[in-house]
């Protein structure tokens, strides 16, 4: 398969970032021939890997003194088919995101692309031919560098950034890509965000965003969206507060290889466009997993600039978390052995407060991973702060959550929470991509969680969009309001049972006589109050596929 001449594809992409709809499908057919490559060229590297691996002594070592500090940084559990996934993404990417930003010595100066660069040196040393391994690449590669050259403007660059990065993620992992929830956060989403959370920083709390002592925290930074915006406003306010902020009170964290560089970059390259391109490293970004943070367990972290930075985030106590977790409660097929990792902590915490309280007999969602963030935000924040997520809005009303919503209210003083809608599996009349700010499948909320410690109340402000706008028209709409303050909202009063939304569940509901209780099976003898006393789910393979079907 040849790739599309680098001329033309240069027209093509740069139409498409002008958002011209004919050039748009072209460009889609061009990155889709590009993404149809990627898996071909990651056979052969992992080929070229595995079999360094046992012939190259050199290139073995080194592999393992990796594969050490990746088990210490991010996961104890981390298979070496992982890390072999975090060779190829390095020698993928690391030129295109390079010369997007234009840093050619990134991979000397970053602290982890310098470890992996070692790694790769001895892969090079005899085994295998970078440039050449590549050279049918560069048209595409060329072209990437010729459109990113003419971009200028804040929004475009960005976009420009993260479909690139979206495209290429979910074409090499599709389940790496479903795992950690690998969808870019729409830029009206992310000013939205950063700016309702400037208004609430002056509204409650007498400060703002450039304020000296409010510590920021994107514990799942992608592609670097939120400190780039935050930055984008302190400096608006103060330039001289951005360059405090920046060496002192912007924290982040990524898991991945790929969007850990981007983030990188993205926010080096934007500090360097602020600030008169006076070049300061980015100090506050660490490769690890937020989660496993919280477990308490960690050694050295790959460098010792890593591991430093890891410490310095512990002991900070942040007033601002704000960011897209990843949500993915669990897949739909057994068979797919792409489960979500366990965290003994944060897990547990999850269990002994939402799950505890809850009075729903199926709590399978709240081993979502946005769950278990928003938990672990409602600890880390301290006695005061916000948290600013963007997550699934099924929290809202399934009764799986009645746990975790009296928690809420507990927990802050003030919660807001914008509803995007865009839930297909509800409204099959939906579209995914039509509908859906994020094209996925799942309902989408904008939730703003404030707690001060001189509140005793909780006061819950929700409001929606319309049900059936596209996602063009929720942007326009996030565009038009920039803020919460803008926003008419609609005030909550929770029953009993801690239902927020649901409408048309009547009290006489309670009196009905129940199918059967978990009290009545559990005792001897006949029971009344229940028309049946022994009853089950039935039998759950969770693999339908195998346990029954119309082929013999």
């Amino acid at each position: 398969m040849s790739l599309v001449e680098p001329t033309n594809l240069v027209k093509i992409l740069a139409a498409f970032f002008n958002f011209k709809r004919p050039e748009y499908e072209q460009w889609d057919l061009a990155a889709d021939e590009f993404k149809s490559r990627v898996p071909e060229l990651s056979k052969k590297l992992l080929g070229l890997i595995q079999q360094a691996r046992v012939d190259d002594k050199d290139f073995k070592a080194a592999f393992n003194n990796f594969a050490e500090q990746c088990h210490q940084a991010i996961n104890p559990n981390l298979t070496d088919a992982a890390i072999e996934e975090m060779l190829i993404q390095h020698l993928l990417t690391e030129r295109v995101f390079r010369r997007i930003f234009n840093h050619p010595d990134f991979a000397k100066r970053n602290i982890i692309a310098r470890e992996i660069e070692n790694v790769i040196d001895k892969l090079t040393a005899h085994s295998f031919n970078r440039d050449t391994f590549f050279d049918d690449l560069k048209y595409f590669y060329k072209a990437l560098e010729d459109v990113a050259a003419t971009i200028d403007e804040y929004d475009y660059k960005q976009h420009f950034l993260n479909t690139v990065y979206e495209r290429f993620f979910q074409g090499f992992s599709v389940k790496v890509a479903d795992t950690h929830g690998i969808v870019y956060t729409p830029q009206p989403i992310v000013d939205f965000m950063v700016k309702s959370v400037d208004e609430i920083l002056q509204k409650e709390f007498g400060k703002s965003l450039a304020s000296e002592g409010v510590h920021f925290l994107d514990p799942f930074v992608g592609t670097g969206n939120f400190i780039v915006r935050i930055m984008r406003e302190i400096a608006a306010q103060s330039r001289l507060a951005l360059k405090e902020k920046y060496t002192k009170e912007l924290h982040c964290n990524e898991v991945m290889l790929l969007p850990y560089y981007i983030a990188n970059m993205n926010i080096e390259h934007e500090y360097l466009d602020l600030m008169d391109k006076k070049y300061q490293p980015f100090e506050g970004i660490c490769l690890a997993d937020t989660f496993e943070l919280a477990e308490g367990m960690q050694s050295d972290m790959f460098v010792p600039e890593n591991t430093e930075r890891v410490k310095k985030q512990q002991q900070t106590n942040f007033f601002v978390i704000i960011g897209n977790p990843p949500y993915n409660a669990g897949q739909i097929n057994e068979n797919d052995n792409n489960k979500n990792r366990k965290y003994k902590v944060i897990d547990g915490r999850v269990k002994n407060t939402y799950s505890k309280e809850s009075k729903a007999t199926l709590r399978n969602a709240l081993s979502d991973p946005y769950v278990k963030a928003i938990r672990w935000a409602s600890d880390r924040i301290g006695d005061e702060g916000i948290v600013a997520f963007v997550t699934n809005n099924g929290f809202l009303d399934n009764v799986a959550f009645d746990g975790m919503r009296k928690h809420l209210g507990e927990d802050f003083s003030k919660i807001y929470v914008l509803d995007l809608g865009g839930n297909v599996r509800k409204n099959p009349k939906l579209s995914g991509t039509t509908h859906n700010v994020f094209g996925i499948q799942v309902g989408v909320s904008i939730n703003l969680l404030v707690k001060r410690k001189d509140s005793k109340n909780t006061d819950i402000f929700y409001a929606r969009v319309g049900e059936d706008w596209r996602k063009e028209a929720k942007y326009a709409y996030l565009d038009e309001k920039q803020h919460l303050a803008q926003v008419e909202w609609q005030i909550i009063t929770p029953d009993k049972k801690h239902t927020w939304l649901t409408e048309g569940l009547h009290s006489e509901f309670e009196e009905f006589l129940p199918l059967g209780s978990k009290s009545a099976k559990a005792e001897k003898g006949i029971t009344e109050g229940v028309i049946f006393k022994t009853y089950s789910g039935g039998v759950k393979t969770n693999r339908d596929a195998w346990a029954y079907n119309f082929n013999q």
